[in-house]
């Protein structure tokens, strides 16, 4: 499938580390040496004395995998997204959508990594439905447990896309996408837990929520960075 070709694995890579790469989530490409993740897939910060860097791997066959080394363009904490400039030769762009345009009951598919140290860089493709979009809202026991990113949120809301499937961990960063044609209308960002997070994986919810596609947009015009047409 054409997708899974500009779809990638998100995480650092040191040298000198015993396990060399981190893989932490998935993103995709959106024009050229340019991808798109989500903000909390990268660590707050890098082990510049060790010469600890962003990457993006990419798999070029059974159990082989490339390393790209990644530059930080731009980061959008108020809705999760982040840009990345990525070396070596360009890889295959996604097409973006219009979030705009989906509808509840529409059939729509993600790909990404999936738990991704469990079961290594194969990418997998999972579908669903829209099952809402609605205003972002993030429940909390008492006023107490506000933190000022969620006082933030609530005082500038935005809709988000609810979907009725399964993502895992793993799945943070990965495109969601219409299936007939294969653009970009969201970007998979959180999943429902009932429990803890080992829940996730055993008994997940199977309510999925997605950043809409026009924040990536934004996030792209800002840096003066054109999508793929």
């Amino acid at each position: 499938m054409s997708i899974k070709r500009g779809v990638v694995a998100v995480g650092t890579y040191m040298r000198v580390r015993a396990q060399p790469h981190d893989l932490r989530g998935s993103g995709f490409v959106v024009a050229g040496n340019h991808a798109v993740t989500n903000a909390h897939v990268l660590p707050p910060r890098l082990d510049a004395n060790r010469r600890e860097v962003y990457a993006l791997f990419v798999p070029t066959g059974q159990d082989q995998v490339q390393v790209r080394e990644a530059d930080l363009v731009r980061r959008d904490e108020t809705h999760d997204l982040a840009l990345l400039r990525f070396g070596g030769a360009p890889l295959p762009p996604l097409a973006l959508g219009r979030g705009t345009d989906l509808r509840e009951g529409e059939a729509v598919a993600f790909t990404g990594y999936p738990i991704l140290n469990a079961l290594g860089l194969f990418p997998a493709t999972h579908q669903g439905i829209v099952a809402a979009i609605a205003p972002i809202v993030i429940p909390v026991g008492s006023a107490r447990d506000l933190t000022t990113e969620m006082v933030k949120r609530l005082s500038e809301p935005f809709n988000i896309i609810q979907l009725d499937a399964t993502a895992y961990p793993g799945n943070s960063g990965s495109p969601l996408y219409e299936p007939d044609s294969g653009r970009v209308v969201g970007v998979i960002n959180s999943v429902f837990i009932k429990g803890t997070k080992e829940v996730a994986l055993s008994d997940p919810s199977g309510i999925t929520y997605a950043i809409p596609v026009e924040h990536v947009r934004a996030l792209l015009q800002a840096a003066g960075i054109k999508a793929a047409p």
